[in-house]
């Protein structure tokens, strides 16, 4: 398949303020963007997207009909759009306004206002989903891979599992909680875990203490991919072992480094 570039993308944004869209599309096309579509509430974007699949949808938080996490929500919750790159632009800083977004999976969540290089950023992550790139590391072949993704959350599995199949991972285990992922690891072999943090029953650190502590597989590699900001609870969460801790959104590029980081040290 055709790799996809920056002037291939086809991105719609979603912006009620005429002075906002028209910066946002200056930087779009400065950036390489040339095929885009401007919807000014969250309806008429998704009838847009009804008729012509983007690849990306870049949105304000606050829109007339709705927030751009019900918007995401819509997205992700329709077969059809499920796989479309969604990117927030907003000043919100809020952990009850951002976390919901960041759980959906997004290529980026950039600030207003926002550098040419972290929209760059952006939108080379989202052609990192797009663009499959398979792992290759010494004797590690990504379709060898055997891994255990562990988030209380459907949609951000979905964007884990993506990221992950981009690199050319396959053989993926799925738990909805700590406490669900404990038996999987006692009936399989995975050759390293993801998990999620803030989770219901076991979260990602009382998961990381059984793994080291109780399991048969306790030098497993284990990545924590979180929105956590608590300082002290990441402290936590290096003492107890971790292999590397990821930021939401889950960004290729650093995934595939901490993998192979991880891999190294097995």
């Amino acid at each position: 398949m055709q790799e996809k570039s920056l002037a291939q993308l086809y991105v719609l944004m979603v912006e009620p303020s005429k002075s906002q869209a028209k910066f946002i599309h200056r930087e779009l096309k400065s950036a390489g963007i040339e095929h885009f579509d401007i919807a000014l509430d969250g309806q008429s974007a998704l009838e847009t997207m009804a008729q012509f699949k983007p690849d990306l949808v870049i949105s304000a938080m606050h829109l007339p009909d709705m927030t751009a996490t019900d918007l995401v929500y819509k997205i992700r919750e329709d077969e059809n759009l499920n796989t479309v790159a969604f990117m927030l632009i907003s000043s919100e800083t809020g952990f009850d306004y951002i976390d919901p977004i960041k759980q959906a999976g997004v290529t980026g969540i950039l600030p207003k206002p926002f550098s040419s290089e972290q929209l760059k950023r952006g939108l080379y992550n989202t052609l990192d989903i797009l663009n499959p790139d398979a792992l290759q590391f010494g004797e590690f072949n990504a379709e060898d891979l055997d891994v255990l993704i562990v988030d209380d959350s459907q949609m951000a599995r979905n964007h884990i599992k993506r990221v992950l199949k981009g690199l050319g991972i396959e053989n993926i285990t799925e738990a909805d909680d700590g406490a669900n992922a404990v038996p999987l690891l006692n009936e399989h072999f995975f050759d390293f875990v993801v998990t999620d943090y803030n989770m219901p029953k076991m979260d990602g650190k009382a998961l990381l203490e059984h793994i080291r502590s109780n399991s048969n597989q306790r030098s497993i590699p284990v990545l924590m991919v979180t929105s956590e900001g608590n300082m002290g609870n990441l402290a936590a969460v290096e003492q107890a072992g971790v292999s590397g801790i990821c930021d939401k959104p889950f960004e290729r590029d650093t995934v595939k480094a901490m993998i192979q980081t991880m891999l190294a040290d097995v």
